[in-house]
């Protein structure tokens, strides 16, 4: 199964071209340039993206707040924090409110690859928990 991905960056260049190359690597790729426009989409279809990757300094609304309201949406779905100016405090925070991992920008293809496919991996083993122990509360309540 193909991994969706959002990419959130206020620096459309950047965006278009990373989208690109990881349609070119079989990811399915949605496009946002900030981050009311990702929160509308992900509210519109919370099991659409598998992993988001957003950049942390946007005008409006912050990275950080963009992930906590994510997080709010759909616990599960995996954000990958991007920034060419963030500090380690900011980094830190990031990862507190439940991203999977930080990246500095620019990034080269390859490291964002991996870590787009963990943070699927890691969201695909949270849902098979979940399904498997609701599975067993099934089997448990019906007495199987």
């Amino acid at each position: 199964m193909k991994i969706r991905v959002m990419l959130v960056d206020d620096e459309a260049p950047f965006v278009d071209t990373l989208a690109q190359r990881l349609t070119m690597r079989d990811f399915i790729v949605s496009k946002a340039y900030n981050g009311s426009q990702c929160l509308e989409a992900i509210a519109e279809n919370p099991h659409e993206t598998d992993v988001v990757v957003l950049d942390i300094l946007m005008p409006g609304l912050s990275g950080i707040e963009v992930l906590k309201q994510i997080k709010a949406i759909n616990p599960m779905m995996q954000v990958v924090l991007l920034s060419g100016q963030a500090t380690v405090e900011t980094a830190i925070e990031g990862m507190k409110q439940g991203a999977h991992d930080f990246l500095i920008k620019p990034t080269d293809a390859e490291t964002l690859t991996l870590k787009i496919k963990e943070a699927a991996a890691v969201k695909a083993s949270h849902e098979d928990r979940i399904q498997k122990a609701e599975t067993d509360n099934i089997i448990q309540h019906k007495g199987w």
